[in-house]
């Protein structure tokens, strides 16, 4: 197979997309990586991509010739290739931004069929002078945008530039993610600029399917596009806008650029290399815009992207974790911005945690179910936002469920699952409740002590996790503002309805399967189910036999418990 095309940065979150869409219009690909390509291929997998058109190669592009022999046949290249970072060297920088670039020209130049060499660019570069003054990253983008356009003219290159604005997408995780990060995290009190600045956003599918397009079409050689969304708000309101569908508060003031430079950035966690981009600048995209009107192209609205970034960035923990399976992301219940993950409509599993846990505690689990799964954050809990009631979030949660789930819960998370099927029998089917908190041995000085909130709050998430027998990322958000004191609340809460959640257990009128781990015991009348070897946390430390009894409450593939006893 002889590729038409290549991409270099192939691996990058650009350039990866950019290998999908010309895969998916049955181009064959040549994807330059520097390392092994397992990552790409990964992930075009995990994209369910087709890759039979697709030849990964190795490529060097700092060094002239870039390593690579043969790929006579390829007739468009696209470099995608960069080092995006913050804080970089000058050199460092040069090395593949401008040295590197200049490189993937001349040896574009010598393709004999070549037909574009489509180069990606910047939205503050087009056109304005290299000054290293503030910052590596920008000024050697700029650089290399002069100078590609200068070699192209003298080699006789075809060349198209696109000038992106931020490409935001799932796994992007640097430049204006930070300031998500910052704002999801509780350290954004003030902007940087003011209510002007301006920072675009283009959707990355949208971008990918632009890039492809442009050399389809005679009339893009030799020209610049600027790609952005001119609909993107002004960062005042792109902050508001995340924040309110992500559940926290906004900052409330904006801080001048000039006077955030003079700051310590101790005090403002400000890059001073971020801050040239802090600008009220617009840019002309009309001709991107007619050229996408021509190649049938549209963006999808600018807000719909922001949110389903933000979800993406969340899911992920902003790269310190992986994103779950299937739908997720924030949605509205009973006033509450809540984290919800899988199907909401028709379920056959609802599966609700305990402390300091999230819904995240059951990935495990639901992967071994094999059937459709809705879980969430608790309000107040994870990544959700408190509500007023937690009946009146667990009745709004279920509402849009047209199925009659197994309802289950772990520890502080079977009191809202028991008073829901106590008081709605009829829309389930079956009810696990695993270690729940009110039937353990009384010990409720923890959450009595004063020392409680600033205890969960200050203690390393390594420690915490090993302390509880499971893993850091399970208490992730505890750092985040409010949430030790949540789960002390919830704390004593769950101690407070000891008494109420023991009453219900006698009346419901649902079959119930009580599931606790043998080193976890519990004070009931009644059977329960035992885990050997497990504690306090059976979802995550044995999902495969908890997975097996969650079946069998359901009436699927009764599997043999592995001892039954009663406590």
């Amino acid at each position: 197979m002889t590729p038409d095309s290549i991409v270099f940065g192939a691996a990058g979150f650009i350039g990866r997309s950019l290998v999908a869409e010309l895969l998916r219009q049955g181009r064959r690909v040549a994807a330059a990586v520097r390392g092994p390509g397992d990552r790409l291929t990964s992930w075009l997998a995990g994209q369910q991509v087709d890759t039979a058109g697709l030849t990964v190669v190795t490529a060097d592009i700092t060094v002239p010739g870039l390593g690579l022999e043969g790929l006579d046949g390829v007739r468009d290249v696209y470099n995608a290739a960069a080092r995006f970072a913050f804080g970089l060297g000058v050199e460092e920088a040069r090395r593949v931004n401008v040295t590197g670039a200049l490189n993937v020209a001349d040896w574009a130049a010598t393709r004999p069929g070549l037909r574009r060499l489509v180069h990606i660019s910047g939205y503050r570069v087009s056109g304005g002078s290299a000054d290293y003054r503030h910052g590596a990253y920008e000024a050697s983008k700029r650089e290399a945008d002069a100078a590609v356009r200068a070699r192209a003219r003298e080699l006789g290159v075809p060349l198209t530039i696109a000038n992106p604005s931020t490409v935001i997408g799932p796994d992007q995780f640097i430049g204006l993610a930070s300031l998500v990060r910052d704002l999801w995290q509780g350290r954004l009190p003030a902007l940087p600029g003011g209510p002007d600045v301006f920072l675009p956003v283009v959707d990355g599918d949208y971008f990918a399917r632009f890039m492809a397009a442009l050399p389809e079409h005679e009339e893009t050689e030799g020209k610049a596009y600027w790609v952005l969304d001119d609909e993107t708000p002004n960062l005042p309101d792109l902050v508001g806008l995340l924040a309110g569908h992500m559940g926290v508060p906004a900052p409330r003031w904006t801080i001048p650029v000039p006077v955030v430079r003079r700051l310590p950035r101790a005090i403002t966690g400000a890059d001073a290399e971020t801050l040239s981009f802090m600008s009220g600048d617009r840019y002309d995209t009309a001709p991107a815009l007619a050229f996408a009107e021509r190649a049938g192209l549209s963006m999808p609205p600018v807000g719909e992207t922001l949110r389903r970034w933000a979800d993406g960035l969340v899911g992920a923990r902003f790269g310190e974790g992986v994103p779950p399976r299937g739908p997720y992301g924030f949605t509205d219940v009973a006033g509450s911005r809540t984290w919800v993950t899988g199907e909401r409509e028709n379920p056959e599993y609802v599966l609700l945690h305990g402390l300091p846990l999230d819904a995240d505690s059951w990935a495990a689990v639901s992967e071994r179910l094999d059937a459709p799964v809705l879980a969430a954050d608790l309000p107040g809990l994870g990544r959700s936002a408190p509500a007023r009631s937690l009946g009146d979030w667990t009745s709004a949660l279920l509402e849009p469920v047209g199925t009659r789930p197994v309802l289950v819960g772990h520890s502080f998370g079977c009191g809202p699952v028991l008073r829901y099927a106590h008081s709605h029998p009829g829309r389930v089917a079956a009810v696990v409740l695993v270690a729940p908190a009110f039937l353990q041995k009384p010990s409720g000085w923890f959450p009595r002590s004063r020392m409680a909130v600033p205890a969960l709050r200050r203690m390393p998430r390594a420690r915490l996790g090993e302390s509880l027998g499971i893993p850091a990322g399970a208490v992730a958000e505890l750092r985040r503002p409010g949430a030790a004191r949540r789960v002390v609340e919830a704390m004593r809460a769950a101690y407070a309805a000891r008494d109420e959640l023991r009453r219900l257990l006698d009346r419901i009128e649902v079959p119930v399967t009580i599931v606790t781990g043998a080193a976890d015991p519990l004070v009931v009348d009644r059977p329960v189910t035992l885990i050997r070897g497990a504690g306090h946390y059976p979802q995550i430390t044995h999902p495969e036999e908890l997975a097996g009894l969650l079946r069998a409450a359901g009436g699927r593939a009764r599997p043999e418990p592995s001892r039954s006893a009663r406590g």
